[in-house]
This record gives structure tokens, sequence and C-alpha cells, in this order.
């Protein structure tokens, strides 16, 4: 053979992620005439598919990409692929799809180029001069350049549809933030239409003054009137489609572009006439520059006017950087389109507000008199008195004076007023549709409702309508633009904080395309929003805040089913992650300990009151996990049904706890599992669960040796174990199979706690009896500081709705309700580390059980007044209250009632055969002083604790004696 080249080796690094199966996969990917094609990977020979956009889209039902239960091969993979299709909101945007010109650039120029540009800015220039008028416009579009670079990255992250602002912000920073700012970027933007059309109807007024014309008084009461009629008839316009309103804003473009040439022409050429020149127009002079160079604030309604009194008022001019995003469903590439207009349309109006502002401060005087003969130099002797009534300062019309011709800039003023009404007006009802849509807030949903092939929200746009409405008959244009300043200003800090949060936060999702932006310009500018709010007015910002902050509450009191990945659920991941690591090097300490409970209830529903108990004890500073053994195997699906299922009733029940669930193993397995891998580093449970297995002689010696194993399985992990029982058993179903039963895994006893019922204890219930409670031995525990595990609980859950069991409703639900005044019986029989005085502790700090106090029952030998003085002072420094210290007895013979009682027990289990794993005859005889003893304490149990409201007791730990025995021994009275 001929030498051939060796094969080449690859040592790079390398990650295979293997999905192979051999099984073969076809996807249908849905045509545009309603026919589907099959696509397979048979390029390699793989079965899997390749990597399509389709795949990830979850509108497309037809072509999804397989699951992984269905590469593997999961019979019920077919249910779990149609299952996870999520439905989409039904579409309601519109067939027409605009690009970044038609659908950004221009409807921003119209926002922007507002009533401000013709009607106010001569003002701002007579007021603050050209010095501070050039700073309030370079500080008001820093605000808008760095939120419009915030907007361009939430923008580019992803799909974005209709919605607006509140689309935006609610996808990065949740529901609850993203709502309730679009609810107050809505309202301002309705009251934004109703200030530009009071604009238009004052530009009106001015001209029909100057014809000697008025409709009723020429005032607000004309306002009003021609205001409601325009109003109706831009909602109309708006409402019969995006086509018609593409068609007017163009015109209305042109109109404008026309009068602000109309404007710098007149301004060049300079007054036409001595009427002209008594009304304050001189003219481009560098005198008249100069003169108008410093700030001249003078008092308007009562208010001495200043920087930001003046900025209040001019800043709405410079907001309409949203309205591409307002409108984002309906462009053909959002992603593009909004930062490429927006930055556009900002330079553009920017240049032209500085170009307006300088000519106006070159061509007209702050106060004129009306009579050219007053004019001495650049200022009207006149005006010294303060009679003035034209100029810069008075004259709100002095754009059209100065412009070439007037009726050019009347109709560029209409124009400007309108367009940006028009485009207030679009924008509202989609964003109340999409928040209706998402069922934030439930007064929406009515006005959400889409109309004819496109879903147009005209319900919508009546709200929008009334609201407008009554911002028009207020009729006061300055009084507006002051309030709506700051609502503007607080939905831009939330834009930018938006930006801030996700790129410190660093999600894998947020990869936004636009790079030019940062993190700290965007906490900059939210700084700078909430700074100039509370400059303009503390009391309105205030407001603005509180609004905010109740919308706010609202959604999260209301908790809507909403999950957009935002940001502040990375947040809430990184900081819990982080917190877990940092308490990792943290040592233990006495003082900061917390019981964190591991409750094996099974199904949360069967047993609410073992898990209502844990919660009563963990809530709200403590780890409670909730754990359900299932012997079956379950599948993927019928695995995830079940754990939501225990979720929601968790949530229901206002508990705050984790759910579990082990499947495919036996009991004491699975609770082995559960004990070893529940929680990670110190958020671990140091406590384990159970309910007490009432039917120990019934269940079989399977299921007995599985739970009695569980409690060995506690204690080898090192865990304290609590059991629980109530008079009647803590199902509230009954009719389980022995597979059912086995959903719920038991824990191991060492101090238990027992409802007793309130009827007359019933006859055969027994008291522990294997523990050794020999006072002597006691006290050497104490000593050599061993301490012995604490509480459990034990609980079986089910899968099917059994019958309901005989538990009456105030037993099932006893930790839930206001407790009235009762004893809470400790009977604290060996030192345990203290645990069986902390937990009734705990449970009297809460609210319900506040009003039951706890007594303290202890053992005694000899010295009985000197051991109760020791433990008076124990309890001291436990500094735990408590009603009453008893000391008893168990060194005095039981009855022989009692005795034989327990001896009837025992027949049904005990074997002569000392092989078998039940109570053996020599085994008893063995254990015969110790069970005399606990048969004693039963009986003192009777006797001082039957009327308590819940017994908390020290059980015995488990050591070499059969389950059997051990159950006999621990089963306390009912």
């Amino acid at each position: 053979k001929k030498d051939q080249p060796a094969p080449v080796a690859y040592d790079n690094p390398t990650i295979s992620i293997n999905d192979e199966t051999g099984v073969e996969i076809e996807m249908n990917n849905e045509l545009g005439n309603g026919h589907t094609r099959t696509h397979r990977n048979s390029f390699l020979g793989l079965s899997e598919p390749l990597p399509r956009l389709d795949n990830y889209r979850l509108s497309q039902r037809n072509a999804k990409r397989p699951s992984i239960g269905k590469l593997h091969g999961d019979r019920d993979s077919r249910e779990e692929a149609e299952e996870n299709v999520e439905e989409e909101p039904k579409p309601t945007g519109h067939t027409i799809r605009l690009g970044w010109v038609q659908g950004v650039l221009i409807p921003c120029l119209l926002n922007i180029w507002g009533v401000m540009l013709f009607l106010r800015l001569s003002w701002v220039v007579g007021e603050a001069g050209v010095i501070q008028t050039l700073i309030i416009i370079a500080l008001s579009y820093l605000v808008c350049v760095m939120t419009t670079l915030s907007l361009s990255a939430i923008c580019t992250n992803g799909q974005v549809k209709g919605g607006g602002l509140y689309y935006l912000i609610s996808r990065s920073l949740g529901a609850e933030f993203g709502a309730s700012v679009g609810i107050v970027f809505a309202f301002a933007n309705s009251v934004n239409a109703a200030m530009n059309t009071i604009g238009f109807c004052s530009s009106l007024n001015d001209l029909l003054r100057s014809l000697d014309t008025k409709i009723v008084d020429g005032g607000v009461n004309d306002i009003r009137i021609v205001g409601s009629i325009f109003l109706l008839i831009m909602i109309i316009i708006c409402a019969v489609g995006m086509d018609w309103e593409v068609k007017a804003q163009n015109f209305l473009l042109v109109l404008i572009v026309v009068a602000i040439g109309n404007f710098i022409i007149g301004a060049i050429i300079g007054p036409g006439s001595d009427d002209d020149l008594g009304k304050g127009f001189l003219g481009l002079s560098a005198s008249l520059m100069a003169a108008n160079l410093g700030s001249g604030y003078t008092v308007l309604n009562g208010v001495q006017q200043n920087f930001f009194s003046v900025f209040a008022i001019f800043f709405p001019s410079v907001t309409g950087i949203q309205s591409g995003a307002n409108i984002c469903g309906d462009l053909r590439d959002p992603a593009t389109a909004i930062p490429k207009g927006t930055l556009w349309a900002c330079l553009i109006s920017a240049i032209s507000y500085v170009l307006f502002s300088v000519m106006a401060a070159g061509a007209a005087v702050r106060e004129a008199s009306g009579n050219a003969s007053d004019l001495m130099g650049v200022t009207f002797d006149a005006c010294a008195a303060g009679n003035c009534t034209y100029g810069l300062l008075h004259d709100y019309t002095v754009m059209q004076l100065i412009s070439l011709t007037s009726a050019i800039t009347y109709a560029g003023c209409w124009a400007a007023t309108l367009s940006t009404a028009l485009t207030n007006i679009l924008s509202v009802p989609r964003l109340i549709q999409a928040l209706g849509i998402d069922r934030i807030y439930p007064g929406l949903i009515f006005f959400s409702k889409g109309y004819g092939k496109h879903g147009e929200p005209y319900r919508g746009y009546g709200l929008v309508f009334f609201v407008s409405l009554i911002f028009i008959l207020i009729a006061d244009l300055d009084a507006i633009a002051s309030l709506i300043t700051n609502l503007y200003l607080a939905s831009y800090a939330f834009i930018n904080f938006c930006t801030f949060h996700a790129a410190v936060v660093k999600p894998l999702g947020w990869r936004p395309t636009f790079r030019y932006y940062h993190p700290y310009i965007s906490l900059l500018a939210t700084i700078l929003c909430v700074a100039i709010m509370f400059l303009i007015s503390v009391v309105s910002s205030f407001l603005a805040m509180a609004i905010i902050f109740v919308l706010y509450l609202i959604v999260v009191y209301r908790q809507p089913d909403a999950n957009w990945g935002s940001s502040v659920q990375a947040q809430a991941y990184k900081t819990a992650l982080n917190a877990t690591l940092n308490l990792e090097g943290t040592s233990d300490h006495v003082k900061n300990y917390q019981p964190q409970i591991l409750a094996i209830a099974g199904d949360p529903m069967q047993r609410p009151a073992l898990i209502d108990l844990a919660h009563l004890i963990t809530k709200h500073s403590a780890l409670l996990v909730i754990g359900n053994i299932v012997p079956q195997r379950l599948p993927y699906k019928q695995r995830r049904s079940l754990a939501t299922m225990g979720r929601t009733y968790l949530k229901d029940s206002h508990i705050r706890a984790f759910y579990k669930i082990v499947d495919g193993v036996d009991f004491d397995h699975g609770a082995r599992c559960m004990i070893q891998s529940t929680g990670f580093g110190r958020l671990s449970p140091n406590i384990l669960m159970l309910g007490f297995k009432s039917n120990w002689r019934t269940c079989g010696q399977q299921q007995l040796n599985a739970y009695y194993n569980t409690l060995h399985t506690a204690f080898d992990n090192r865990l304290a174990l609590l059991i629980f029982r109530m008079g009647k058993g803590l199902d509230i179903f009954h009719g389980l199979s022995q597979a059912d039963l086995y959903t719920a895994a038991p824990s191991p006893p060492e101090t238990t706690i027992t409802v007793p019922s309130r009827k007359i204890i019933a006859r055969r219930s027994l008291m522990p009896v294997n523990s050794n409670l020999d006072l002597h031995e006691l006290m050497q525990t104490a000593r050599s500081n061993q301490t012995s595990p604490a509480p459990t609980f034990h609980a079986a859950p089910t899968f099917d709705f059994p019958t309901p069991s005989t538990m009456n409703e105030p037993e099932a639900n006893m930790f839930k309700q206001k407790q009235p005044k009762g004893t809470i019986d400790v009977w604290w029989l060996y030192d345990d580390g203290g645990l069986t005085m902390l937990l009734p502790y705990i449970i009297t700090t809460r609210s319900k059980w506040e009003k039951c106090k706890i007594r303290v029952f202890a053992l005694s030998s000899v010295n009985v007044q000197e051991e109760e003085q020791n433990l008076k002072l124990l309890l001291d420094k436990l500094r735990i209250s408590y009603l009453s210290l008893t000391m008893v007895k168990v060194t005095d013979t039981p009855k022989d009632s009692t005795i034989l009682e327990h001896q009837e027990l025992l027949s049904a289990v005990v074997d002569y055969n000392d092989d078998l794993p039940i109570v053996s005859e020599s085994e008893r005889r063995q254990l015969e002083i110790k069970t005399n003893r606990q048969l004693r304490l039963r009986e003192l149990l009777l006797e001082h604790s039957k009327s308590a409201t819940l017994i908390v007791m020290s059980m015995p730990v488990p050591r070499q004696v059969s389950c059997n025995r051990y159950f006999a021994s621990t089963k306390p009275p009912n």
C-alpha cells in the first residue's frame, strides 16, 4: 500500500451537544396559501431539523422546533408540543408597514414642531434671553438624545410590537413598571393632544381678532367650541385608518416646512411698515441681539418666572421623540427605523429651534407699545410704565409678524399644532389596546376591543376623545404645558432606567444591535430627568411619582399572568445567587439560626393543616420546601402538571414555599434523595417535618418500614425531626390507593406537635414507650451537650380527588384562623438543644396565635424545687415568656387499665419468633421498665393537657427497636 496522509487531528477545545436519537423529525412550514411543506434534515443523515428562523417564532404553530421529548421518543411528546405553543394576542397592526422616514422621522418632526414653535418660542426668548434659551434647548435635547439612545437600545433588543413605550418598558423592566408608566404616558399624550388643539384655537382666535371677528367671545369659549369640533374631526381621521393619517401628515409637514422658510425670509427682509416697527419687529441687528442676550424674567399670571418655569413650558415642544415608538407595531423594521428616524428628527428640529430663537432675538424687541414713534434705539419709552402689549414678552403672534406672509405662518402653525395632536391621538388608543390585551388593568379591557380587519381600537379613540375634551375645556395652554412636562420627564426617566438596569444586570437576552449607548449615560439621563422634575415643581413631581407608584402597586397586587423575561427577573436571580454565595462564606451562629423546614407532605391540597403549620413557623423568615414523593415514574408532562398544580395551590393559599417532586422511587429512597438533595449551601433544610403515620397497624409492613427508615435517614443526615398529628388525621380526602399514599413522604420524629381533639380523648391513644426517660440519664445527656433532633411532620399526596374525610373545616384550617385564648403545652422532656421551646415561641409570635400562652412541663426526680429553679433560670436565659412551669414525675407505676390498654394494642403485632421484624416477646420484656414510664407520661399528658390548643413535646429518638414497637410507643392521645 502507498503511504496515505495521516488524519488531521483537531486540538481545539470542543463542546459537543448530542441530541441524535435516530427519530425521524418532520416539520411543517406554513405557506402563505395555507399549504404546508415538510423539512427534513437529510443533509448529514440526521433526523433533527436544521436551524431555521421559524422554529424560534411563537406565532408559527405549524413551524415549531421539535422538543427534546419528541426527539427522545417520549410518548407524551405530541401533547407536550401542542401545549407548549403560546397563543399570541390578536394582531392589531395595519397591513401598511412604514419605513423610517414615513413611520418615524415625519411623525417625530410633526410632534416636535408643535404649538411651542409658533406660539411660545418667542415668549421663551423674551423671558430667558438668547443665552439661557439656548441652554434650555440644549438641556431639553440632551435629555431627549440620551433617552433616544436608550430607546434605540431597547428597540433593537428583539422583536418590537404594538403598544409603544408601554410595550418597550414592560418587556424590559416588567409589567409593573411598563403598565404604570404606560398609563401615565397615555394620559400625557392625550393631554398633549388637547394642548396642541388649544394652541390651534388660540392662533385661530388671534387671526379672527385681527380681522375684528369672533365666534362667541373671542376668548376661552371660542377655544372650547372650536377645539371640541376639531378634536372630533381628528379622532375620525385617525379612526378611519392609517392610510388617511399618512396622507394627512405628509401634507401637514409640507405646510410646516413652508412656514419655517417663510419666517426665515421675513426675518432677513425686515419690517415692511411702521405698524411692524410699532409692534416690535425691527429687523435683524447686532444691537438688538445684544439687548436680548440676557434674561428678563417677568411676573406672568401672578407667578414670577424663572429658568425652570420657562423650561417647563418649553419642554413639551421636544417630547415628540417617542412618536415612532408609539406606532412601532406599524413599522417595517422597528429596530432600524426608530433609532435612525428619531435621531435625525432630533437633529433637524434642534437646528430649527436654535435658528428660530436667534432670529427672533435679533429681529424683535422684548416689549413694544404698538406706536413706532415711541421707539428709541432698540427700546420703547412708553413701555417703562409697563403698559405695552406687543413684543416678545406680550405678543404670541410675533412669528406671524416677522414672517414674509402671515397667512403662510398661520397655516404652518395650524399644521404644526394639528399634526402633533394627530400623532398623539393616533398613539394612545394602541397603547390602551396593548394594555387591555395583556389584561393588566381590568378597566381597560373594554377599550381594547378591535374592530375590522385591522383591529382598530374605536373604543380607545372614544376614551381619548373624552380625556382630551376635558382639558380642552380648561383652555389654558401654559397650565397644561407645565402639567405634562413632569409626566413626560417621569416617562423618560423610566425609559433610561430600563436601559441602565438591563445593561448592568446583563441577562443573556440583552443583546441590542444598537451599539451607540452606554449604561451610565442612561443612568445620567435618569438622574437628570428626576432632578429637572423636582426643580420645576416639587408638588407636581411628587404627584406624578405617587400616581406611578399607585398604578405600580395595583399591578403588583393583581399579579397579572404576564411573564416577559424582564430585567427585574434577571436581577432577582443574580441577587439571589450572589446572596447565597456570600452566605456560603459565613459560618453558622446560634443567633442567626432559622428553622428551615422540609415538609414531606405529598400533594399540598391533601394535607393543608400540615403545610399551614410549617408555613406558620417559617413565615417570611425561613426556608420552606414542600416535598412530594411519587412511587410511580411520571412522564415529564404529568410531573410538570403536578408541580404546576402544587405551586398554584401554594400561591393561592399565600404560602411562600418551594414545591419539589421526586418520582419513580419508593418512599424511603425518595425521602433520602429529597433530604440529601434539597437546597444548596446554607439554604438547606435543617428540620424534616412529617405527619404521624396513624395507619401504622394497617398500612402493611413494607410501608411501615419505609416510614421508619425515613426517621433514621433524617437523623443520619443530622436533621431535626418534627412529627405532626391531629386527632382525626391530616388527610382531608379518603379513598386513596396504596400507590397514592406513597406520594407523600414521611419524616423522622424527635419532637411531636399534637393537636388534641376537643372531645374526650380516645381510649386507645398511647404515648411513647421506647425512650429512656429516666431523669438521671436525662441530666447526663444534658450535661454531655448532646442535642437530640427536633420535631417532625408526615403527609401523603394523591392525584385523584377522593371523597372528603370526616375532618371538619375548622380543624383543617386551624393554623389559618384566629385562635381564641388558650394554651400551648410544651412537654420539654429532655434537652434537644431548645428546639422544643423555640418552635412554640415562634408560633405565639404570629398574630393569629398571639392569644395562646405557653405552659411548660418538665420531668423531675427527687429535688423538685431545685430542679424547677434551675429550669426557670434556663427559661429566663432563653428569653421565652411562659404562663406556668410544672414539674412532673414519671417514676410512679401506671394504672392497670393503662397497661392493659397498651397490651391490647400490641397483641395484634406481637410475634414469638425473634427473627421476624415485628414486636417480639423478648423485646417487650427488655423494654418493660421504659414502657411503663412512657405509659405514666401518657397519663400525665391526659391529666394536664387535655384542653390545650396545641401540644408540643419531645419525642424519643428511634434506636435499636422494631418499627412496630416504636410506633406503639409514640402514638399520642387523640
